[in-house]
């Protein structure tokens, strides 16, 4: 577009920060005029203007606050790398269809709006993977063209890798051999690499050089717990009700000889005789 062409140097390398990867921005794809755009909201621009990435920049106004991101993401609507737009219903039967935007005539910028971007970025990447692919497919048309000791190189390398791929097939099936072998002989048997298909390095993929089948072992922490729950449950129904009540508890007894006798809380008896008077 003119506009974006009109655009000053620092707004242009914001909207350059927001189309690339590094920025974290959302992207999501919606449907305008039936073709197919990138949209984002305007929150998540002001949290990529004020991440450690954007102010690792140069050539770029500094950001410290949400008023100063919004006041330059409005800049950069103002030239049209981005317009507001309205977001409806899904464009098609399933819910997970894209959105149908619409854009809206009044611009400005806030962070609850939805935006659809009309800017690619940089395309120099873009430009150096077609050269890329273009000098690969000549070079190989004219491989007969290339001297023997290019096409001698080129047939070493491809052996090599052959070989490379040919060796790690025999590893994993050699452990799988002797990994059945031990079962039977030394249960419960022993891997060779057992890093192998680990997602690990290619280093660490071979450390250690084996290791015993040895069953993964409960966490012992849900254990202690369930007897603890169990045990609780246990002396909880085992108390007797007189014990409640700070422990204290009165007794009576009834004999037809002697005099009735109670306990008090305090442990101290209390006996009544009979007045001989």
């Amino acid at each position: 577009m003119e506009q974006q062409l009109k655009a000053p140097p620092d707004v242009k390398k914001v909207a350059d920060f927001l189309r690339g990867g590094g920025a974290g921005l959302k992207i999501r794809v919606g449907a305008l005029n039936g073709k197919r755009v990138d949209y984002f909201k305007g929150k998540s621009a002001i949290k990529a203007l004020l991440s450690p990435a954007y102010a690792k920049l140069k050539g770029v106004p500094k950001i410290t606050t949400e008023e100063e991101a919004t006041t330059i993401l409005q800049a950069v609507n103002a030239f049209a790398f981005y317009l507001r737009v309205q977001r409806g219903g899904p464009t098609g039967s399933s819910s997970s269809s894209p959105k149908a935007l619409q854009i809206i005539p009044e611009q400005l910028f806030a962070p609850k709006e939805y935006y659809a971007w009309f800017y690619e970025g940089s395309q120099w990447t873009t430009y150096a993977g077609g050269v890329l692919m273009i000098v690969i497919l000549l070079a190989g048309v004219m491989f007969p063209l290339w001297p023997p000791i290019m096409r001698l190189g080129v047939w070493y390398l491809s052996i090599g890798m052959l070989g490379l791929i040919g060796l790690f097939f025999a590893i994993a099936i050699v452990r799988l051999i002797f990994y059945i072998i031990t079962v039977v002989v030394a249960s419960p048997g022993i891997w060779i690499f057992p890093q192998l298909f680990a997602d690990v390095g290619f280093v660490d993929s071979f450390i250690p050089l084996w290791e015993w089948d040895l069953p993964k072992k409960k966490s012992k922490k849900k254990k202690s717990d369930k007897k603890e729950k169990s045990s609780s449950k246990g002396k909880s129904r085992a108390e007797p009700t007189s014990t409640q009540n700070g422990g204290a508890f009165i007794e009576e007894v009834e004999d037809d000889d002697e005099p009735a006798v109670s306990k008090p809380r305090g442990g101290a008896l209390i006996e009544e005789v009979e007045d001989d008077e």
